[in-house]
């Protein structure tokens, strides 16, 4: 089926499930840009249109074309104006060839393929592969930011085997925090030749053609450091060349970051990664275990039990999977029941998911003690009704995590460092003579 004949049964699909105004709005000028054997491309007439049909729409066009063709395609959208004649043009030979040469720190066991999608995921999945096949020229920057072990750096990977595995393109990864130490190590008087480490730090992180960072948030606070990261994405970014960021937060919840930097942020495509639902957790567990000695021994009851038991974290998940493999090789059953499953994981459950005590859950914790909202205690409300209950949801915060001060001050509206420390050396001298203040602490800790 080619495209045009495509278009038109899915255009007569469409119209049947949708009122004439919503199709009219959203699907009358729709055209098929391109069209591979897993994937589709519709060009569409403005940005509004791209964000609609993937938010709101996706799951229909997903179901329409899988009706009929069968095929469920990795679906995108691209502007008129986005398709440039590089696009367009056969990619060169020479382009095709890999650069195995130049080291890329990517993990090659990470890739599309091994991506679990769900409905928490999909945008973000469709974002990266935009970029993989174009990079430098659609979504630059993108920007992916979500909570801890949600498939960032899953993706950010992906992104860069793509564009190895299909060009001679240079890609690096690295994390933030090695961006930080070799920029410092700059300064450092063990370094005897400090302009030739400049000069090799320079060519390391602009001689490439696509930069891919990790937890950009740890930036905060290093200002000489943001400035370079600052020269070093103009460089890059007026080259043409992409920029792969992700963070735990949103470019706007990065309130310490210099406003330049996140306004940059802001020049391609934000898109955010959500908790996994019960049923991509399911999904990601089998796809886990498919090629392990658990495939065909584990019942769908116990997959169930994982997922429900392991709700906010891939990482979760992998550690519930891993121990149950381990108890499984020493017991050896001849079925992966539900008893089975909760006696397996009966410690790893209540020690290491029931009991993490995160910074969320603390505020969340403190807010509904003091009939407040989470939003007060990272606001700029100043009045003792709220003041007091986010000084002691730092001081909670400080000694029920391993975060550091500034860590904390981000989760807390973008405050400073020093403000943590106040807020914990007040709450500790109120202890020494505030009985009522030691009761309340534990009884908001007996929650957690």
């Amino acid at each position: 089926m080619d495209k045009e004949e495509l278009l038109t049964k899915f255009l007569e699909n469409i119209k049947t499930e949708l009122n004439p105004a919503s199709f009219t709005a959203w699907f009358n000028d729709l055209k098929i840009f391109d069209l591979k054997s897993t994937s589709i491309t519709f060009e569409v007439p403005m940005e509004i249109h791209k964000r609609m049909l993937g938010d709101n729409y996706y799951g229909l066009i997903s179901k329409t074309l899988s009706n009929i063709t069968n095929i469920d395609y990795d679906i995108d959208f691209i502007l008129k104006e986005e398709i440039t004649e590089n696009i367009n043009k056969t990619v060169s030979i020479e382009e095709n060839i890999p650069n195995n040469d130049f080291k890329t720190n990517l993990d090659p066991n990470l890739n599309f393929d091994n991506f679990v999608v769900g409905d928490t995921n999909r945008l973000a999945k469709v974002a990266a592969m935009a970029v993989a096949e174009a990079p430098g020229r659609i979504h630059n920057p993108l920007f992916i930011y979500g909570k801890s072990g949600l498939g960032k750096t899953h993706l950010m990977h992906a992104i860069g085997n793509y564009i190895v595995s299909s060009s001679n393109r240079k890609v690096l990864y690295c994390t933030c925090d090695e961006f930080m130490t070799e920029y410092t190590n700059i300064a450092n008087p063990d370094n005897k030749n400090t302009l030739e480490y400049a000069a090799d730090f320079k060519n390391k992180y602009r001689n490439v053609d696509v930069l891919i960072i990790d937890d950009i948030q740890y930036l905060v606070g290093a200002e000489k450091t943001q400035q370079e990261f600052f020269n070093t994405f103009n460089y890059l970014h007026q080259s043409n060349k992409q920029i792969i960021i992700s963070s735990d937060r949103s470019p706007d919840d990065l309130k310490i970051l210099e406003e330049r930097l996140r306004s940059r942020f802001m020049w391609g495509l934000p898109v955010d990664i959500f908790p996994p639902d019960f049923d991509l957790r399911c999904r990601i567990i089998k796809k886990k275990i498919e090629n392990t000695s658990l495939a065909n021994l584990i019942k769908e009851e116990s997959i169930e039990y994982i997922a429900n038991a392991c709700q906010n974290d891939v990482r979760f998940l992998e550690g519930a999977i891993n121990r149950l493999m381990a108890y499984t090789a020493m017991i050896v059953p001849k079925v992966i029941d539900l008893e089975f499953t909760v006696e397996a994981l009966k410690d790893f459950v209540n020690k290491n998911i029931y009991s993490n005590n995160n910074i969320t859950k603390i505020q969340k914790a403190v807010a509904d003690h003091y009939n407040i909202t989470v939003d007060d205690l990272k606001g700029k409300k100043r009045n003792n009704k709220v003041a007091h209950p986010r000084q002691l949801a730092m001081y909670l915060c400080r000694i029920e995590t391993d975060e550091t001060f500034p860590r904390i001050g981000l989760e807390f509206g973008g405050r400073d460092h020093s403000t943590v420390i106040f807020a914990c050396d007040k709450i500790e001298k109120e202890l020494t003579t505030n009985a009522e203040l030691e009761r309340t602490i534990k009884e908001i800790k007996s929650k957690l």
